[in-house]
């Protein structure tokens, strides 16, 4: 199956501004391991979860398709990053303990992405994938104007797959024994700018542009200012993290 190569252009901003994901889904993801020598965070992205799970494992052997992404990771002691695909990591059999994949799973050929999770984990090894959909903050206001853009403004330009996140990983096919998890939520401290940064990493702004050859942004950085009229001020944005766990 090719890659479908999604963030490459807009790598400088996934890395920049992509929030972080909570410590305590880290803390829980190491009880739920038999063991903590070795995790494999696919699609890894600029590194968000693999510096994380860095502080709970001996190596984490992180990865993405994406040459270009992790040329933008975050580069940490016991963190070993890679290209490759989805469906053939280069690890050998049996010798994980986890594997992560954080706001990616939705982009993969997921039973050829399964078959290699089976091969590469060891007896009773632990799958951890989950999602985030839409930012949220304390105004009503600005998040139907977030909403709009997300499922207005840019719908048409989500590449498939995205539909499995809209739905809150629900549809997505999870054939693992699952395990009972608790909720997460994201949580990150924004200016204005930490906000629409945020937004222009997303791969339906990026194809907007191309197929409009306009860029949506400015228009909603208009539409934002006049709810946040305080460009230095700093707001809290969140994110309810939906998550699927299970063993092989």
């Amino acid at each position: 199956m090719p890659f479908n190569d999604h963030f490459s252009r807009q790598s400088r901003a996934y890395a920049d501004y992509r929030p972080t994901y909570p410590r305590a889904l880290i803390e829980f993801l190491a009880s739920a391991s038999a063991g903590r020598q070795l995790v494999w965070d696919c699609g890894t992205g600029s590194g968000q979860a693999a510096t994380l799970l860095a502080s709970s494992f001996d190596r984490v052997y992180a990865t993405d398709a994406s040459a270009q992404q992790i040329a933008n990771a975050s580069p940490l002691d016991r963190v070993d990053y890679a290209v490759a695909s989805s469906s053939a990591s280069g690890l050998p059999d049996h010798s994980c303990d986890l594997v992560t994949v954080a706001q990616a799973a939705h982009w993969f050929d997921l039973p050829a992405f399964y078959a290699e999770v089976r091969r590469v984990l060891r007896p009773r090894g632990v799958i951890a994938m989950w999602c985030y959909v839409a930012v949220e903050t304390d105004s009503a206001l600005l998040n139907d104007c977030l909403h709009e853009f997300q499922y207005g403004r840019v719908e048409p330009y989500w590449p498939p797959g995205r539909e499995l996140v809209d739905a809150r990983y629900e549809t997505l096919p999870f054939l693992f024994e699952r395990i009972a998890t608790p909720s997460f939520q994201m949580t990150a401290q924004w200016t204005r700018d930490g906000l629409l940064g945020y937004i222009s990493s997303w791969s339906a702004v990026a194809r907007c542009r191309d197929v409009e050859c306009v860029d949506p942004l400015p228009a909603l950085a208009a539409d934002v200012a006049t709810l946040w009229p305080n460009a230095d001020e700093v707001r809290e944005v969140r994110w309810p993290v939906y998550l699927l766990v299970g063993r092989v």
